[in-house]
């Protein structure tokens, strides 16, 4: 297959710039031929990453942390991204090198980047600096998050001891990598995502605390939310915190908004960050919280 890099990176080299150039892996579970992967993938090649995409065959969306070993593949891949009758249980693109195919799930595609692909590709000396996952086509908040293959991708790489951002996009729908012209929904969501993905990685190691990964939501894209210069960050949580310890403390409270508030909110363009904790996907309710508060206080806002 081709993947159409040369009119993407002309659209997205003005958006997005960082200093610092990471080893990057990338999946997400809704296949490894979806737009909204590979607009980012091509958004963080932009901004001088070495990124290493591994992501499933096909549609893998609700598999959570399931991990098996792939399986040979007899039929085409994803959008016909990989040829029928393979026999094979992974694939890479040959154009680029860099963008694996896995016939399993999310996490087994994250497993697989690390453990054969990147030493391949980068060396076996090279670590990934992080793992980014999405965007997801679709929010994952509140009772999603535990089924998201999104978020149980990123929690594999933490598992791994390798700091991980889960994305989720409000809007759809589905589409292929080779969509043309792009829609300007996925080079907004890619946008925000890398810009996101360049400040952890500028705030320096550790990049994040240990056991925790981020779980970020983008809201819906319709007017006025569609500039990313609209659009404002918030500290969050996954769930309500009812029972829950209190919050580090911010914006004058100790207790976070929930993603679902944040992200359907109509009195402005809001993004929800929330600090999960990769053992159970819930909220971090400790000073991990307010580590990410500090790496990230200059670009947060009050809700």
């Amino acid at each position: 297959m081709f993947f159409p890099v040369a009119f993407i990176l002309t659209a997205l080299m003005a958006l997005v710039s960082t200093s610092i150039a990471a080893n990057i892996i990338q999946s997400n579970d809704d296949g490894w031929a979806e737009l909204y992967l590979r607009t980012l993938n091509t958004a963080l090649v932009a901004s001088s990453h070495r990124v290493l995409l591994s992501a499933p065959a096909e549609n893998k969306s609700g598999t959570s942390s399931r991990d098996k070993e792939p399986k040979a593949r007899s039929k085409a891949c994803q959008y016909s991204s990989c040829p029928e009758d393979t026999n094979a249980r992974w694939g890479v693109n040959t154009t680029t090198g860099t963008e694996f195919w896995v016939n399993a799930y999310p996490a087994t595609s994250v497993r697989y980047a690390i453990d054969e692909f990147a030493p391949e590709v980068w060396g076996a000396n090279v670590e990934p600096d992080m793992v980014i996952t999405g965007p997801n086509v679709g929010a994952n908040y509140w009772l999603g998050v535990p089924f998201s293959g999104t978020v149980g991708a990123a929690c594999h790489a933490v598992d791994r001891g390798i700091p991980a951002i889960a994305f989720s996009a409000y809007s759809g729908p589905n589409a292929p990598w080779n969509m043309a012209p792009i829609p300007d929904r996925a080079l907004l969501y890619a946008d925000l995502a890398a810009n996101l993905t360049n400040r952890i990685l500028e705030s320096g190691k550790p990049y994040l605390p240990r056991g925790v990964f981020l779980n970020v939501n983008f809201p819906k894209y319709k007017a006025p939310c569609t500039d990313a210069a609209k659009f404002k960050w918030v500290l969050t949580r996954i769930y309500p915190g009812l029972i829950s310890p209190p919050d580090t403390e911010t914006c004058g409270s100790t207790r976070l908004p929930t993603e679902r508030e944040v992200i359907h909110s109509r009195r402005g363009c809001y993004v929800s960050i929330s600090v999960g904790d990769a053992s159970d996907k819930t909220t971090v309710d400790d000073q991990r919280q307010k580590v990410v508060l500090d790496k990230l206080s200059d670009m947060l806002s009050c809700f």
